[in-house]
């Protein structure tokens, strides 16, 4: 993981802006992923990275899958990957991670053109709010995943979790 970060090229997003510049019309009322950063966690390679094209359900994992919200449609054994959908703000002293939600996406061994695999995009959607309103909802992760999550967000910028919530801090510390 560690020559992982050295090659990294995505950095967490903060945006500071309004997506409507204020305007009152067209708009209000729509939710901005500006402050999202979504997190792939992949347990069997030890790797965890951002991948800016999970917002649109474009992400590496989930390029040539057919996905059902069937866990058996995955196959036996499937690759286990969590999408963590992490929010961050920016405070007076500094930014921090304001909010996180895992998901869990199977995809199957198998090797085909279009393979097939699970996610519950009712939960993707959930999960994204409720990472936009600053909640964590890590438990259903893993042992090692969490760990592997826990690692990165530490070692990505000591200040970031640092400022974070003692919510955040005790689900990562719960399991490790």
């Amino acid at each position: 993981m560690a020559e992982r970060k050295k090659e990294q090229k995505m950095t967490f997003t903060i945006l500071s802006g309004d997506p409507t510049k204020g305007d009152g019309g067209f708009g209000i009322g729509s939710i901005s992923l500006d402050n999202m950063t979504p997190l792939i966690i992949d347990p069997e390679r030890d790797d965890v990275y951002i991948d800016m094209d999970a917002l649109h359900a474009k992400s590496k994992i989930e390029k040539k899958v057919r996905f059902q919200p069937d866990k058996e449609h995955a196959g036996p054994n499937p690759n286990l990957y969590w999408i963590v959908w992490l929010t961050l703000q920016n405070s007076g002293s500094g930014p921090y991670y304001s909010g996180a939600a895992a998901c869990e996406v199977l995809v199957s061994r198998e090797e085909r053109r279009i393979k097939l695999g699970y996610k519950s995009l009712p939960e993707h959607v959930n999960n994204m709010d409720k990472s936009l309103k600053g909640k964590f909802i890590l438990s259903q992760m893993d042992r090692k995943s969490l760990g592997l999550l826990s690692h990165y967000l530490r070692d990505y910028d000591k200040g970031y979790y640092e400022r974070s919530s003692v919510e955040l801090k005790k689900q990562l510390l719960f399991r490790e």
